[in-house]
């Protein structure tokens, strides 16, 4: 019987996008033969498809993962994710392995900001402290002075004084939302994810015309127009629950 390395091992010469698991093999069985064997946790964010949703030993948003990581005692940390989930994972669990299965897992929103790119705003207004959202590479987190999530960034930015100059990066639609509901006119950088610019307020209003009982929840990193037109917002934490 074939083992999932040997195949792997016999592909990768080929290059990621060219790999094709041969006949014989059951994924499954191999990969949970792998789990036990190598001493893994297999982390999947909500974004992932069901199947690899399904063979998760943890599901949820990026740092809810990296914390529950922590509470294992696996020497191997698998995540499913993009590639600044798997630096937060590392970030917090230095002792362990940390693979992303996916090397070209990228997100738009993480690669529109850098630490240099930090560096430079920082010039611009000296004053200013650095707030980042926790979706962003360990570059922006090591320039940043508070890395706040979906869920405490009102908080936080609450929290601080009134007269403190506020840089908020890397999304200028959560950081809008933010400063809205705070009332704080913060520094936004220019940066977002393509995914959440893409949704047609045509098609958003169609579906509400044809389910005129249902509630339309949005994340915050939504652009404007769409969380004027929801019924909630919230983090993906908040949007399950």
């Amino acid at each position: 019987m074939p083992t999932l390395e040997k195949a792997i091992n016999e592909l990768s010469g080929k290059g990621y996008l060219d790999i094709e698991i041969p006949e014989g093999i059951n994924l499954i069985e191999e990969i949970n033969r792998l789990r036990k064997d190598k001493n893994a946790v297999i982390l999947a964010h909500y974004y992932q498809k069901g199947e690899i949703q399904d063979i998760a030993d943890f599901l949820g948003d990026s740092l809810q993962l990296a914390r529950a990581a922590e509470k294992t005692n696996a020497d191997l940390i698998v995540f499913c994710g993009v590639h600044f989930m798997a630096e937060t994972a590392k970030i917090l669990n230095s002792d362990k392995k940390v693979v992303l299965p996916d090397l070209l897992a990228g997100c738009s929103l993480a690669d529109s900001c850098s630490g240099a790119g930090i560096r430079e705003m920082r010039k611009k207004h000296p004053n200013a402290i650095v707030v980042s959202y926790i979706n962003c590479d360990s570059t922006v987190k090591a320039e940043s002075d508070i890395i706040v999530t979906s869920s405490n960034a009102e908080h936080i930015i609450r929290s601080l004084p009134k007269e403190q100059e506020i840089i908020f990066a890397p999304d200028k639609n959560l950081g809008r939302y933010i400063s809205q509901i705070t009332e704080r006119n913060m520094i936004l950088w220019d940066g977002s994810c393509y995914v959440h610019e893409a949704f047609s307020l045509e098609k958003i209003g169609q579906q509400m015309l044809d389910n005129p009982n249902a509630k339309l929840i949005a994340h915050p990193e939504e652009q404007k127009p769409v969380l004027k037109m929801a019924h909630f917002v919230g983090s993906k934490a908040r949007l399950m629950d």
